[in-house]
């Protein structure tokens, strides 16, 4: 027997791997600490790094929606790069038509209901005045506040002292509109790549591991990739879904601005449980304002809604596959969303899923190592 493998802790840990494993990870210590003191020489690769990831992140979305048709053509017949270029195509054209027919009809909503919205604030603040001067709660309110009328007044003010403090930070407007226009223009060119040679690309890397480890790491590319695809084909079906369903409910109960108020809950229900009560606040705003009626036409159309989206559309399109318990889900977005801002929590679940994915197989891959010592042992004390 080695000298390394004498002890049974020792051998439990892989013996002389586990001094290799504990000296990868102090020279990983050591190149953080190095990394802290010498940041600013790795300036340029962050740097790099942020122009690249918006792009990056769109391309991997795009070729999530676009692989399975891309594979479907191939079935049929039609060669790879002729596929992808009428996808890209149709894809290009459908763009235009959402650009030419749809955008400039969303931008005089969007315009409309930033002009009224002082008068939804203040006549919504002037409702709940009134009902709590009126209300059993009337002495208390009174006495906390004394000047609500001339709060009310100030509120047009506030508003066109923040739009005018937007408008002072037009330079960071202008880097982040850059940033977007320069992922959209290069955004063609990386994905066409990813659809013509992404199926590839797992191959390539797991040849770059020793062959003992590639059928392990193959199961985590796989792992990794069924995660992403289910996760992102489902919530853009889920909120297009959503989308439609919410147009339909505001035209039917007649409320103004339906189609910018479906379009707001479509895009933020890609976030799970936070994005349903952020899109709803508006058209709440709204009802409010419009009348008595109208609050519980909108909330019975939520309901219905939520009730369709989490009893049929979500179970039947993306089902349980991230195997995610909501309150981790909760947390994980409050986490992200407390380091990385609106970014952290558009990606914090799928990130989550795939380290998630990493973190299941190194538990099997221990527990593996496990049964296997258990075994050794019982036949070392039965010899």
């Amino acid at each position: 027997m080695n000298r390394w493998d004498s002890t049974p802790v020792i051998r439990f840990f892989g013996g002389r791997k586990t001094l290799f494993l504990l000296g990868i990870l102090l020279m990983i210590g050591l190149n953080i600490l190095v990394f802290s003191n010498v940041w600013f020489i790795f300036e340029p690769v962050a740097v790099f790094v942020k122009t690249v990831a918006l792009p990056l992140i769109l391309s991997v979305v795009v070729y999530y929606l676009l692989r399975p048709v891309i594979n479907l053509l191939e079935k049929w017949k039609i060669k790879r790069i002729w596929g992808i270029v009428l996808t890209l195509l149709v894809l290009i054209g459908l763009i235009t038509l959402v650009i030419v027919l749809i955008i400039p009809f969303l931008e005089k909503q969007l315009i409309s209901l930033s002009e009224e919205l002082p008068r939804y604030v203040v006549d919504l603040i002037s409702s709940m005045d009134e009902w709590l001067k009126n209300s059993y709660f009337s002495a208390y309110y009174t006495n906390m506040f004394q000047d609500v009328d001339g709060m009310i007044n100030q509120v047009p003010d506030y508003i066109s002292s923040y739009a005018t403090q937007t408008v002072e930070g037009i330079t960071s407007i202008i880097s982040t509109v850059t940033s977007v226009v320069v992922a959209i223009v290069t955004l063609p060119f990386i994905l066409f790549y990813l659809l013509k040679d992404g199926h590839k690309l797992p191959g390539v890397m797991i040849r770059l591991f020793p062959p003992k480890a590639r059928p392990e790491v193959s199961s985590v590319f796989k792992g990794i990739d069924h995660q992403l695809s289910a996760y992102i084909q489902g919530q853009i079906i889920v909120s297009f879904c959503i989308g439609v369903m919410m147009y339909i409910g505001f035209l039917i109960i007649g409320l103004d601005y339906a189609l910018l108020l479906a379009a707001i809950a479509s895009v933020t229900s890609v976030v799970p449980y936070l994005g349903p009560v952020i899109a709803i606040t508006p058209a709440l705003i709204i009802s409010i304002v419009t009348s008595p009626f109208m609050v519980l036409k909108l909330v019975f159309v939520w309901t219905v809604v939520q009730l369709l989206e989490g009893k049929f559309i979500s179970p039947q399109i993306m089902g349980k596959s991230l195997h995610i318990h909501p309150v981790t889900i909760i947390f994980v977005l409050l986490t992200a969303g407390h380091l990385f801002g609106i970014i952290g929590i558009i990606l914090a679940i799928p990130g989550y899923a795939i380290l998630k994915v990493f973190v299941s197989h190194f538990f099997h891959w221990f527990q593996r190592r496990y049964n296997r010592f258990a075994e050794e042992k019982d036949q070392y004390e039965m010899d």
